[in-house]
């Protein structure tokens, strides 16, 4: 997993609430179980039309955030069905922070395990970012995660909180997997005893 320092980019104002996993990721792109090539079909009902094509009115299909790596929400983020997909479609398309109000619990835990940070904020610094990121490519958000802390393009700070186990996690790009391989000289010795002990298994 990529380590999560700092981040610094444009942000996609999404003014939507209770944006759940099927609208994040449609059932139809859950047949992988690949964390790659997800980011083309994320949000695909409202970034396309029936024939395919880019609906222009929707954010990220808009010339300035097509790059951008933060996403600010509506309340109720990642509502819906627990699919490790969503999280996955979002970092594929570059998305590495999301900013709301509040999110569903599974979605929340499963963008700590794949990268990305979730930040909570009240609904007045919410309104505030909406606001910056609507200037499109002439605003930037800077988000620290060490020093939990949101600047926007007017020098404006917002503290956010998070636990700080998951921090370490993120700022060292520990996911799961990592987390166990750092206790391989342990789980090694204890394969190893228990073959002397237990020769007959």
């Amino acid at each position: 997993m990529i380590p999560f320092t700092k981040l610094t980019s444009v942000a996609a104002p999404l003014k939507v609430i209770n944006v759940d996993t099927d609208m994040i990721i449609p059932k139809q792109y859950l047949k992988t179980i690949k964390r790659t090539g997800l980011g083309s079909a994320l949000f695909s009902e409202m970034r396309y039309d029936e024939q395919g094509k880019e609906n222009p009115d929707f954010v990220l299909n808009k010339s300035a955030y097509r790059n951008a790596e933060i996403l600010i929400a509506g309340d109720n983020f990642g509502c819906g069905s627990s699919r490790e997909h969503a999280p996955w479609a979002l970092l594929d398309f570059g998305i590495k922070c999301v900013i709301s109000t509040s999110f569903a619990d599974i979605f929340y835990n499963n963008c700590f395990k794949n990268g990305i940070l979730p930040i909570v904020v009240t609904q007045g610094e919410l309104d505030k970012l909406f606001d910056d990121a609507t200037r499109g490519s002439n605003a930037t958000i800077s988000v620290d995660l060490a020093s939990q802390d949101i600047k926007g393009p007017d020098g404006g700070s917002i503290k956010f909180e998070v636990d700080p186990w998951r921090k370490h996690c993120l700022i060292n790009g520990l996911d799961d997997i990592a987390l166990t391989m750092a206790k391989k000289p342990v789980i090694e010795a204890y394969e190893a005893k228990a073959a002397g002990e237990r020769a007959w298994l």
